[in-house]
């Protein structure tokens, strides 16, 4: 998975697996830009990887719209940014609903679309990986409006790669399980908590941010050169179960 000469987009790659992502593209040689939406956390991502960075809301779609032509070039697109938020199926309120589809699904649109347009004027192929969840399969409590995002963003995922691999640009999908993000660390550290669902992971542990980042950067690489269209889970066995 060698990226030498090549420009990855990021986004959310302040933190967690976004940060992870950014600074695996980075070791194997390629140059990140990196987005998000607190200038401090990429101020710290710039000084361990020399990144070029944007801060903007992605809520916001003139300013993601902006964002991405401002990116542009790149040869690969990482659309990592999500957002989620705990409530009762009859208490999602419509505009938590419409925050988490601005994020998790407008967002990834629209920086796609800028990406593909550059790509197809310019006659070159690439890669998008949209980094999804196994909510986009499970029915979990209290996430209906997370759920009902990730399950549009691999669909959205479907159709993209139908459409934009006859212009040589693959799009995926990676599908994390649980991954211990400090802000997972925290959430999941009461092993009362945690036993169910580590339960039902077959190879017994939660992922690290850098395994998904792993296959995320494989699914860019050339290495999956026939890979098109996937919604690939990273989750130890979860769906097995």
């Amino acid at each position: 998975m060698d990226l030498s000469g090549k420009t990855v987009l990021v986004t959310g790659a302040g933190k967690g697996i976004g940060r992870a992502i950014a600074k695996a593209a980075a070791a194997r040689g390629a140059s990140v830009v990196a987005v998000t939406r607190t200038a401090g956390d990429l101020e710290s991502l710039e000084a361990e990887i020399g990144c070029r960075s944007i801060v903007v809301d992605l809520s916001d779609a003139a300013a993601t719209r902006k964002a991405a032509r401002d990116a542009l070039p790149v040869d690969y697109l990482v659309n990592n940014a999500g957002t989620t938020a705990l409530d009762a199926f009859v208490d999602v309120t419509e505009e938590t609903f419409d925050f988490l589809y601005a994020v998790n699904v407008r967002a990834p649109m629209v920086l796609a679309q800028e990406y593909a347009r550059e790509r197809i004027a310019r006659g070159l192929p690439g890669a998008i990986v949209n980094v999804s969840s196994v909510a986009s399969f499970i029915g979990f409590a209290d996430h209906a409006a997370y759920c009902a995002s990730k399950g549009a963003l691999d669909a959205m995922t479907r159709v993209m790669a139908n459409e934009l691999g006859r212009q040589g640009i693959r799009v995926n999908a990676v599908n994390p399980t649980v991954t211990l993000t400090p802000m997972a660390v925290k959430a999941w550290s009461d092993p009362a908590k945690s036993a169910g669902m580590l339960s039902r992971i077959p190879l017994g542990h939660f992922a690290a941010p850098e395994e998904i980042a792993d296959v995320v950067l494989y699914l860019l690489s050339d290495g999956a050169s026939m890979v098109n269209g996937v919604a690939m889970p990273v989750d130890g066995g979860f769906m097995t179960d």
